[in-house]
């Protein structure tokens, strides 16, 4: 009461409330019943927000990460009826985070901030916030004046994997798989058509790994193809192929990779629909999200013999990915090797340096062309040219060759090719 009576004194005002589902819980929700204090709160919030006057000047505004336990009445029409949901934030959004956290401290003339934001895609304002603040502890640390890229580049790493562990000493033979495991995965995400650019690969030990490669995106994206999903399947066991390879038997470091595999290849066939032989099905339910964007997990609801399938469809998947890796490491076994003696070498390596040992690698085609249309026989003719396509077409930009788009048709004529929609990615399950 005395916080909406401040606010109506000192209108216009805004009153945010963080955490509403400290008080906003549903009324007698759980297995210990109700809480008389906290709904004794809940039933004031609800009338005082009842009271309001659309000319009053005062807006309240809350925030949870647990909108599935408020109670329905704090969600009800004059109450709080517009929900936005906060994602991550974007690039633009990244560049001007950043940019807050940097006023008032010192910064060497050639630090781009865009670049940062480039580095740091799903990072959360408070993930940024940790990358700027690390790194000018590590400026303080080493004694120097101004925050570098190199300080940067090392607190983005400790925001992914944690700081580094110096102490912790391999052996010449533990610290020669680690790299080989390294190597697997940059180069196989390097011959792949459909992953990002590889940024990084290290044999540092940092947490609780070993060692790690990052792959970045150029660009910020929202969705993902079948056949970049199948990529990112190989790259996540180029680790464990190239200890197969090489010594002729895998170790526990490829642990977190297959299990990595192994829950997306799941969520391909059982919540993507990207099995030809399960087709566009989703098989089992969801169980409710503790926190945005989490779930308790999926409750099965289909029979044994469905489960059999999805089992093995996503062994295929799997399997698919495996030999793709294999291949890749086989082709280039020197440049594994040369990979290997440099990271040993130097610990780790950067884009450029990856750049100049994969010089000679050729991006493969991809995976497995999809052919789960059944009777639907996909259109013969390319998408549209986007009127900034074809501008870029008519500066002499090939963002668009001819034969891959085409220029829209006049309703009612047909552009070519048999009628039907064809997936986006154009892949299936078929050998290479």
């Amino acid at each position: 009461r005395d916080l909406f009576e401040q606010a109506k004194q000192n209108a216009p005002a805004i009153v945010f409330v963080d955490e509403i589902d400290a008080v906003g819980r549903h009324r007698g929700a759980g297995m210990g019943g109700g809480h008389d204090e906290r709904e004794q709160t809940l039933n004031q919030l609800l009338v005082e927000m009842d009271g309001f006057d659309t000319k009053g000047g005062v807006i309240l505004i809350a925030a949870t990460n647990r909108p599935d336990i408020l109670d329905p009445a704090l969600l009800r029409p004059g109450r709080f009826d517009r929900q936005i949901a906060v994602d991550a934030p974007d690039m633009e959004g990244r560049k001007a985070i950043l940019r807050v956290h940097a006023k008032g401290k010192p910064f060497a003339p050639d630090v781009d901030l865009d670049a940062v934001a480039r580095r740091t895609p799903g990072f959360s304002g408070a993930d940024l916030a940790n990358v700027i603040n690390e790194s000018a502890l590590l400026t303080a640390r080493n004694n120097k004046r101004a925050i570098t890229d190199e300080f940067l580049e090392e607190s983005i790493d400790r925001v992914i994997a944690g700081p580094e562990r110096k102490t912790r000493v391999m052996s010449e033979q533990e610290k020669k798989i680690t790299a080989y495991h390294e190597a697997g995965h940059a180069l196989v995400a390097w011959a792949l058509p459909e992953l990002p650019p590889v940024h990084k690969a290290t044999i540092m030990p940092r947490g609780r790994s070993l060692g790690h490669t990052l792959v970045l995106p150029t660009e910020d994206k929202y969705t993902q193809t079948r056949a970049e999903m199948i990529d990112t399947l190989a790259y996540a066991l180029g680790g464990r192929s190239a200890e197969e390879l090489v010594f002729h038997e895998p170790t526990t470091g490829a642990g977190d990779d297959i299990q990595k595999a192994t829950r997306l290849a799941r969520a391909m066939v059982t919540q993507y629909g990207m099995s030809a032989k399960l087709g566009a099905v989703k098989y089992g339910t969801d169980q409710g999200e503790p926190f945005l964007g989490r779930t308790y997990g999926h409750e099965r609801d289909y029979s044994d013999s469905i489960a059999a399938e999805i089992d093995s469809e996503v062994r295929t998947l799997i399997e698919l990915a495996h030999d793709e890796a294999w291949e890749i490491l086989v082709e280039y076994r020197d440049v594994l090797d040369t990979m290997v003696l440099e990271l040993i070498e130097k610990e780790t390596l950067v884009e450029a340096d990856l750049a100049r040992i994969c010089a000679r690698v050729v991006k493969r085609q991809p995976i497995s062309p999809y052919n789960g249309f059944g009777k639907r026989k996909p259109s013969a003719a390319p998408p549209v040219l986007t009127p900034a396509e074809r501008a870029a077409r008519g500066r002499g930009n090939n963002a668009a060759p001819e034969g891959e788009q085409r220029e829209p048709q006049p309703v009612g004529r047909p552009a070519g090719g048999a009628g039907g929609g064809a997936d986006r990615d154009g892949t299936d399950e078929g050998a290479r």
